[in-house]
């Protein structure tokens, strides 16, 4: 696996560096070695920022961990991918050989436990009838029912859409694309 390390308000040291390198190299067990990580790493006030995104071919897998130590999060963050690829190893390992070219035979023809807490489990369901509206309606909706999300019918689209509460108090859209 390749890794490229970024930084925004910090300076990549050399012992950085070599922290990254070391725990991520955890992971090349299970990618092939022309599979690129981005590491971005930053420093906000007291949080020490790093950022994992690892794309393959169909999916992209991503961790972000925040601590007050640079290399307590790079340690955090090489757990929760390593957590996420056993995890969803079915799902990530899609039969078709396009999605197995990024991961190594040993990772393919291993078979992990997955404990029953990891299961994923639809509980609820709910229904509910869209009415359209457009963008900044859905936030008011979202906003008045205590929400993160709210799944609406675009009045200028009539397509359906997801508008979301991000960090910082502002919003975002999510529009389908349709290939």
């Amino acid at each position: 696996m390749k890794i490229k390390i970024f930084g925004k308000n910090i300076e990549v040291t050399e012992g950085i560096k070599s922290a990254i390198n070391e725990k991520l190299g955890k992971l090349d067990k299970y990618f092939t070695k022309e599979v690129r990580a981005d590491v971005t790493l930053s420093v906000n006030r007291n949080e020490q920022k790093v950022e994992v995104t690892i794309p393959v071919k169909g999916n992209i897998i991503r961790a972000e961990e925040i601590s007050e130590d640079m290399y307590a999060s790079i340690d955090m963050v090489e757990e929760t991918i390593e957590r996420q690829l056993v995890k969803y190893k079915n799902k990530l390992i899609d039969r078709k050989k396009a999605y197995r070219d990024n991961f190594t035979k040993d990772y393919i023809d291993t078979d992990y436990d997955e404990e029953d807490e990891d299961v994923i489990k639809i509980v609820r369901t709910k229904s509910f009838g869209i009415k359209p509206m457009d963008a900044e309606e859905a936030c008011v909706q979202m906003e008045l029912l205590g929400h993160n999300f709210f799944v609406f019918l675009n009045a200028d689209t009539d397509e359906v859409n997801v508008v979301y509460k991000r960090k910082g108090g502002t919003y975002g859209l999510i529009e389908p694309i349709f290939d």
